[in-house]
């Protein structure tokens, strides 16, 4: 229990320490901070992030949200950048360099090279006295006290508020650039989240049938209708082809005593105004008003109210959408 108790102080000692030094960085968001945003929305090339250790992993962090969200973004490793992969920097970019001292070997000898590329040059920083910061156009200030590790050696609490300035640029750009949810699918068309951003219904209703009878339609019909399409449900229409109700499975259990089997029709059995999806639906929505409903499938229409296909809850989260 002694040793518990002292790992939790630790691991608390360690937060508070980097939730201290990331809401610090709030001083440095001056209008320097605002002249570099400027200065990469204005931009005609790419930006390039470099940095040398745990600021490289950094980097490369920041170049995978700067791409997602809409600034073109290229990692390169300043140690690999002094053996030949100073070609990754082309007119019209701009050099990112990220180190905690700016004083680091392998910084001193890459940023003349950048510099003689004549591309601008933005410093993320701890000290703000340093080589890089001296030679930089623009510095995103990331000073901290000191690291969570008790020798003040591991980079630790440098590399979260590195991290956090980043993220801080990349949201800036964002909204800065008017980048809404349908940019984001653009650029995260796979998995869940990318079908959450821009599945529709249309989609989904091309693998299934669309089981539908005529208002006039007599029991037997219904029942091999929705047998046959095996959707559990089948749309009812009149003459014109217009949706008027939608008979489940349901309804064909509670039917059953009522009257005669041969003198029912669809109308007598169905469900009236069914709740319905117009074709360009996103899936999402689907999902949301079979939730609020209490129902597992809905008929897909169009302009015409025509029923052009049935959406069904497994269908969603076969897709993996749900809530």
């Amino acid at each position: 229990m002694k040793i518990q108790n002292y790992l939790i102080t630790i691991a608390t000692k360690v937060l508070r320490n980097e939730s201290e030094a990331i809401n610090n960085l709030i001083q440095y968001l001056n209008s320097e901070f605002e002249s570099c945003v400027e200065h990469i929305l204005n931009l005609k090339g790419r930006v390039i992030i470099t940095g040398i250790g745990k600021s490289s992993i950094v980097a490369q962090k920041i170049v995978a949200t700067l791409n997602s969200t809409g600034t073109p973004a290229v990692f390169m490793h300043a140690a690999d950048a002094i053996h030949g992969d100073l070609g990754i920097i082309q007119k019209g970019d701009s050099v990112i360099c990220i180190s905690k001292s700016g004083n680091t070997p392998e910084i001193k000898v890459l940023v003349p090279l950048i510099k003689r590329m004549d591309v601008p040059l933005i410093g993320m920083v701890s000290n703000t006295d340093s080589y890089l910061a001296k030679h930089s156009d623009y510095i995103l200030n990331t000073t901290i006290g000191e690291e969570a590790c008790p020798n003040n050696l591991a980079p630790t609490t440098s590399t979260t508020v590195q991290m956090a300035m980043g993220d801080a640029l990349a949201v800036c750009l964002l909204k800065s650039r008017n980048f809404g949810p349908e940019d984001f699918a653009k650029y995260h068309p796979g998995g869940a989240l990318g079908k959450k951003l821009y599945l529709l219904v249309d989609d989904i209703i091309q693998d299934n049938e669309i089981p539908t009878v005529e208002e006039g339609a007599g029991f037997e019909s219904v029942v091999l209708e929705i047998s046959s399409k095996r959707l559990g449900a089948t749309a009812v229409v009149n003459n014109n082809g217009e949706l008027t109700g939608i008979i489940t499975d349901g309804d064909l259990r509670r039917s059953f005593g009522k009257t005669d089997f041969k003198t029912m029709t669809a109308t007598s059995i169905m469900t009236g105004n069914p709740k319905t999806v117009v074709l360009g639906t996103f899936a999402t929505q689907a999902l949301e008003i079979m939730q609020n409903h209490n129902i597992t499938q809905l008929i897909v229409v169009n302009e015409h109210n025509s029923p052009k296909g049935f959406v069904h809850l497994h269908d969603l989260l076969r897709e993996g959408i749900y809530n």
